[in-house]
């Protein structure tokens, strides 16, 4: 997301942008009698960090170290980058010419091709079917085979944030972005039939943040006023969970994401507080017969709410914060994932202060998470603020079974949705349509580009003068 104020001006350390690859790709390692492209699999997730000098990725399949994986400093002010899941492909736009997309392969440091838009490019997404080009008033949909314009979106409702948000799923290839700049409308969009799938009234207020579950068939909004969040089934819009992140004050939130189980749902704003909930329904039970003057009041209790106006019935059937966060900051613009690292559930926090704070989650016990390692985002060591405690990761946490799984590093989540089939591996030749003007392909070798790339975990910088 974008780390810089409304003014323009870049947050801690000169960064721009920082977002987290779309999911654990699996990431073949080599060894020494294999050879590359050969040996076990690793579960891998990356960070990309735009700045002033230009971009990085780190790796982040240890909690110990921010490793840097990729260094580009040939493009500067770069405010948006985007990798494709763990492959070569990155989609790239600097503040020197925001109407300008550049898509590179990275490993090689070459540029494969640019288009260039009518207005200021304010998000990129992609997946291995398709990439989305928003702009303040319409949206792009472009093949990632060949970047050719498949559909463009025109007259969007105004939205100055760049808010959209797109499936990682193959099957499920579905677009959400606002239908409405003064109610929390959200239109679905069907990329690979290219129309419209649905309209769901989401909120009252605008929207503020919008995020898929890994499978895609689930939707998580929040509107501006940041005290509600829900999860709709996609693409039906039914609304499967309500959850309430507070009462007292009206907040923005900043970030919203599932883990890859989609058991979990983590929401980050303004304030100091990230909430994660847990996504499950409650079996209910057969009603007893209250034997207590306590149980009878509680009974009466509970038949009152429907004579309650409907805004307070809401309120005792919404879902509370199944595990929270304390963050050392507020008021600081942040991105967050839910990610398995060292087989423990954490929540990554990348904020515009400059760092990335790295917390367990206890998936049996919930409760406040502990914070195990903060990293400065442009991948310098501080010793100092590095961690907390010596030995911090050996330190028991919420529950004896969960704790001792963290201890010994052995513990594993439920299996994580699988992403459809028929994973393109090839780019093929580029071209420009429908109101984005392409430029010339500047790679002869397009078509060898891998959208799945194996061994791209060796340090690779590209310095240049």
């Amino acid at each position: 997301m974008n780390l810089a104020s409304q003014s323009g001006e870049a947050g801690a350390g000169q960064l721009l942008f920082a977002n987290f690859n779309q999911d654990n790709t699996a990431v073949k390692r080599g060894s020494r009698a294999t050879g590359p492209g050969h040996g076990h699999r690793a579960v891998v997730w990356s960070l990309a960090v735009g700045s002033k000098s230009g971009y990085k990725f780190f790796s982040l399949s240890s909690v110990d170290k921010l490793e840097q994986i990729y260094e580009c400093t040939d493009t500067e002010d770069v405010c948006i980058v985007e990798r494709l899941f763990s492959s070569s492909l990155v989609a790239i736009v600097s503040l020197k010419a925001p109407r300008k997309l550049k898509v590179c392969h990275f490993k090689k440091g070459t540029e494969i091709c640019n288009y260039s838009y009518s207005n200021t490019i304010l998000a990129v997404k992609l997946n291995r079917q398709r990439l989305i080009v928003c702009l303040e008033e319409s949206l792009y949909i472009h093949n990632i085979r060949d970047m050719k314009v498949l559909h463009t979106i025109r007259e969007t409702p105004p939205n100055p944030a760049g808010l959209c948000a797109l499936s990682i799923n193959n099957d499920n290839c579905y677009l959400a972005y606002p239908g409405s700049a003064t109610i929390g409308e959200v239109q679905v969009f069907d990329t690979i039939n290219l129309r419209a799938a649905n309209m769901i009234p989401a909120h009252d207020s605008p929207l503020a943040a919008l995020a898929f579950d890994a499978s895609g068939t689930k939707l998580a909004t929040a509107s501006e006023k940041g005290t509600v969040i829900r999860v709709f089934s996609i693409p039906e819009g039914q609304k499967l969970f309500e959850f309430r992140r507070g009462v007292k004050r009206c907040v923005s939130i900043c970030s919203l994401a599932f883990s890859m189980d989609g058991m979990f749902l983590s929401a980050s704003s303004n304030t100091e507080t990230v909430h994660i909930f847990k996504l499950e329904t409650v079996k209910e039970k057969p009603p007893e017969e209250p034997t207590t003057w306590t149980g009878y009041f509680g009974k009466v209790l509970m038949a009152s709410t429907s004579y309650l106006p409907s805004q307070v019935t809401e309120m005792f059937n919404q879902g509370r914060a199944f595990a929270t966060v304390r963050l050392p900051f507020c008021g600081h613009k942040n991105i967050c994932s839910l990610a398995t690292i060292q087989k423990i559930p954490r929540l990554l926090v990348g904020a515009s202060d400059g760092y990335l704070y790295m917390y367990n989650l206890d998936p049996q016990e919930g409760g406040e998470c502990a914070l195990m390692k903060q990293h400065r985002l442009d991948g310098s060591l501080e010793t100092a603020n590095e961690i907390l405690d010596s030995g911090s990761h050996d330190c028991p946490l919420v529950t004896q079974t969960y704790g001792a799984a963290a201890a010994k590093g052995t513990y594993v989540p439920s299996s994580p949705t699988r992403l459809g089939k028929g994973r393109d591996t090839n780019l093929e030749a580029y071209a420009d349509d429908l109101g984005a003007v392409g430029g010339t392909c500047l790679e002869d070798e397009a078509s060898a580009l891998r959208l799945d790339e194996d061994s791209e975990q060796p340090p690779m910088i590209l310095r240049t003068d």
